[in-house]
């Protein structure tokens, strides 16, 4: 567990959290289109390096994260070492909820939506995917997006239905990141889906 625990962040700390930085920013400008994370790190197993990148670029003393139960341990304190944040088990009380397995997690409900006078104040998802293809098809639109965008993560189709109200929430709603190993994906409140059933 020490090993673990202590495993080192980023190996160049200040040019791997501005990389990541902009590559989280681009992908919330420009929804749906993967950007590249680049930091070298050693991460605990069940994180992946993009994700692990992400929390050390946006977590610290003063933010709540609620950690899915499906991690191990040693994930959890090595994001207390490297960031100091703190840990709730209330999803309304995240700044930040941290999840591997989206097919498990039924209720996204239960998460903060912010409120009309501070929307800003919603919880972000930073969800870990296996792959940005292989789910269903599905067409983004709105701000960020020139017309339309066609992505096919895998993700669970609960996700899709959930989404359709939580854009329609707007402004209040969660913001979402996606992550496989090596890139991120934005999916903030603003854009809007709309699913096609595979043939």
């Amino acid at each position: 567990m020490t090993k673990l625990t202590h495993l080192p962040g980023f190996e160049d700390s200040i040019h791997d959290a501005q990389q990541t930085f902009r590559a989280l920013l681009d992908a919330n400008a420009r929804p749906g289109r993967p950007y590249s994370i680049t930091a070298s790190m050693t991460v605990p197993s069940g994180l992946s390096r993009a994700c692990a990148a992400a929390c050390l670029t946006l977590l610290d003393l003063d933010v709540k994260v609620w950690l899915e139960s499906s991690f191990a341990p040693q994930i959890k304190a090595w994001l207390l070492f490297h960031t100091g944040c703190r840990f709730t088990q209330q999803p309304g009380e995240a700044d930040f909820a941290l999840i591997q397995d989206l097919a498990a997690l039924s209720e996204l409900s239960s998460f903060n939506w912010g409120t009309a006078e501070q929307p800003e104040a919603s919880t972000t998802l930073l969800v870990q995917v296996e792959s940005w293809e292989g789910g269903q098809s599905v067409v983004l639109t709105g701000p960020g997006i020139l017309e339309k965008r066609k992505i096919l993560p895998k993700l669970p189709r609960h996700f899709w239905d959930f989404w359709a109200k939580n854009n329609l929430a707007y402004p209040q709603g969660l913001d979402v990141f996606l992550f496989t190993e090596n890139a991120v994906m934005g999916l903030p409140r603003t854009a809007k889906s709309e699913v096609f059933e595979q043939d």
